[in-house]
């Protein structure tokens, strides 16, 4: 089935060739008399390589049989990383080169949204912050109770991010998944 490119959005899927694209921006620019372009910035998801596209309006695209699914992540084992359907117990794989920088955001018992097609995991989407534990961080400055002056630290899944001084080991912090920042402390 054909979709017509009008109708895809951010997060859209669409087939070309024998690739799945993803719609990361999507942006419609008019000229006169309601003809235009379609500027997309689209995500290979065999490949992770972002390209950008542009159609003419009324241009049609293929429809990617493609759906999203709740999964855990389970372990690795060499460069796949195995995910599971906590409900049909399915298991998917997806390997580092398709997550990319994602993969720093991996730990043990993770929830992420796999995007599946043809029964094949193509893709993951992260929450859009995930709570880890501090493993280790330098000592905090005595005396020092100003917020914006930050300090190294390793959380538990070997991520390294700048906290502030006052966070100790044990400690849970908050962090954005699309900057990898810090974003507060969690009781």
């Amino acid at each position: 089935m054909a979709h017509n490119v009008t109708e895809l959005r951010n997060g859209a899927f669409f087939k070309e060739g024998g690739n799945i694209l993803q719609v990361i921006t999507y942006e419609h620019n008019k000229t006169g008399r309601g003809s235009g372009t379609i500027r997309l910035k689209v995500k290979n998801l065999k490949t992770g390589s972002v390209t950008e596209k542009s159609f003419i309006t009324g241009a049609r695209v293929d429809e990617a049989n493609v759906e999203k699914k709740k999964a855990q992540y389970l372990y690795r084992d060499g460069d796949n990383f195995n995910f599971m359907d906590p409900v049909s117990f399915e298991q998917f794989s997806l390997s580092g080169s398709v997550l990319g920088d994602q993969l720093k955001f991996i730990k043990e018992g993770l929830e992420v949204i796999l995007i599946v097609g043809e029964g094949e995991a193509l893709g993951m989407e992260l929450p859009l912050s995930l709570v880890y534990e501090i493993s280790e961080t330098g000592p905090g400055e005595r005396g020092n109770t100003v917020s914006n002056v930050y300090k190294d630290a390793t959380l538990d899944n070997g991520l390294s991010v700048k906290v502030p001084m006052f966070m100790k080991p044990g400690e849970k912090v908050k962090i954005d998944t699309r900057s990898g920042e810090y974003v507060e402390r969690v009781k």
